[in-house]
């Protein structure tokens, strides 16, 4: 049996949707199926969740969203009008657009998208429509009830034979909705294929599978056939867009497998993404090479700073208590650099600085901004020698200079600090440079 979710570009328009079931169609183990809200058509349109949000900041403006409502309206009259279904859309726009009206977040607004897209496609398919509301539960402080909601999946879609869930959203304990981040349904169907006991969670996107490398900096990078819940981890969380990087956990006790297909290519093996580096088919030396620009590294010098006690804590505390959360924390022995993103430290970098040179007394702070991160990940890298050279080197012959290197003790990465102007030639070159010998 398989749990399929749809992305937002399968979900676009009535075209893409008839892809979607025909895909669903032929397969009968594709009994269980989570969608996202219509994603864009085209390179100059705007994704539906996008103009839910712009309705939730129009009625913080003006009171009323019937502006931007329009939109939503008649992309979803669109949808429907094509597709021929049986959905009563004007009563439902109308108690959306009341909704949205009366919520103090944006939460009720942005969930609506998927909300109507698995209302559709339910109708379309003759399956049974499960509100995510019903089945996945939040606590007041907005954290998932994993185990609570496991079970409320399970007892609800174990007496249904199919049945399609809007993905994204779910309920807090006060019954009021609640989302995930953006791209948080694909943590929902990871929840819906481990609660229904899925021999396999199928993920529909629009490329055949995870690609070594971001395909609008290297030119045609190949697809990766296999790689392990650690490789994806730290190939999204360094901006590898394909999956949200938190939805592994909930399959990932269970070793439940994830087939990254494409809506597009459907015949395509696509990527599977398993429990363990033993279950990873190949011999790349290297499994894929990713990154995020927007970075700031903030040095702080010491003398003596590995014999003071609890100096690191004091240091992380100050971000702690601004509400900061860091990306890489490099050291020497008397030196300690943070990696922050840009964003966290807008309005606050000065504060900071006068905390950090008051509470350890440095001898020396410095900021650097203006920073990217490269990431070269890879289970077979710990048993090949010279990997780190391979990578120094092509990076050398790029005339690249590197700001800050990192490792993480399982030896699944090499992260490298580099100047932004020179980020989208790093990518290009430790890419190729694997690539040639593999």
């Amino acid at each position: 049996m398989k749990v399929c979710k749809f992305g937002g570009t399968s979900m676009a328009n009535a075209s893409t949707i008839k892809r979607v079931v025909n895909i669903i169609e032929d397969d009968p183990s594709r009994k269980y199926i989570v969608v996202s809200a219509p994603g864009k058509r085209n390179s100059a349109d705007v994704k539906v969740t996008d103009a839910l949000y712009a309705c939730f900041n129009e009625v913080q403006k003006t009171g009323n969203c019937d502006s931007t409502f329009l939109t939503v309206a008649k992309r979803f009259h669109e949808i429907v009008n094509e597709l021929g279904v049986d959905v009563d859309l004007d009563e439902n726009l109308k108690v959306i657009k009341e909704g949205i009206e009366a919520s103090k977040t944006p939460d009720y607004a942005a969930s609506r998208g998927e909300y109507l897209s698995a209302k559709i496609l339910a109708a379309k398919l003759g399956y049974d429509f499960v509100d995510a509301d019903e089945i996945i539960k939040f606590n007041d402080k907005g954290e998932l009830l994993l185990n609570y909601s496991l079970d409320a999946v399970k007892a609800k879609l174990s007496k249904l034979d199919h049945a399609v869930i809007p993905g994204f959203y779910g309920s807090d304990t006060n019954g009021k909705v609640h989302t995930f981040s953006r791209g948080g349904s694909d943590i929902t169907g990871a929840i819906v294929a481990r609660a229904m006991k899925a021999d396999v969670y199928e993920n529909w996107t629009d490329v055949d599978g995870f690609l070594t490398a971001d395909p609008r900096i290297v030119d045609n990078p190949t697809t990766i056939t296999c790689l392990s819940y650690k490789e994806l981890r730290e190939l999204s969380y360094m901006g590898a867009e394909v999956m949200h990087p938190e939805s592994i956990f909930p399959v990932h006790s269970v070793g439940l497998p994830i087939n990254i297909k494409n809506t597009f290519n459907p015949s395509h093996p696509g990527t599977m993404i398993v429990k363990t580096a033993e279950q990873v088919d190949g011999n790349s030396v290297i499994t894929g090479v990713s990154g995020q620009k927007g970075l700031t590294i903030i040095n702080i010098e010491k003398d003596m700073m590995n014999n003071e006690i609890g100096f690191a804590r004091r240091v992380l505390s100050i971000l702690e208590y601004e509400g900061i959360s860091f990306e890489h924390v490099p050291s020497g022995i008397d030196t300690m650099s943070l990696v922050i993103r840009d964003e966290y430290l807008v309005g606050k970098m000065q504060k900071i600085l006068q905390k950090i040179k008051e509470s350890v007394h440095a001898d020396n702070v410095e900021i650097h901004s203006g920073l990217s991160l490269v990431a070269i990940v890879g289970h077979n890298m710990a048993s090949r020698l010279g990997t780190a050279a391979t990578a120094f080197k092509a990076l050398a012959d790029a005339h690249i200079n590197v700001r800050m290197i990192d490792q993480g003790s399982s030896e699944l990465n090499i992260i490298v600090g580099v100047d932004t102007c020179d980020y989208e030639k790093a990518i290009n070159a430790i890419y190729y440079a694997f690539v040639k010998e593999q």
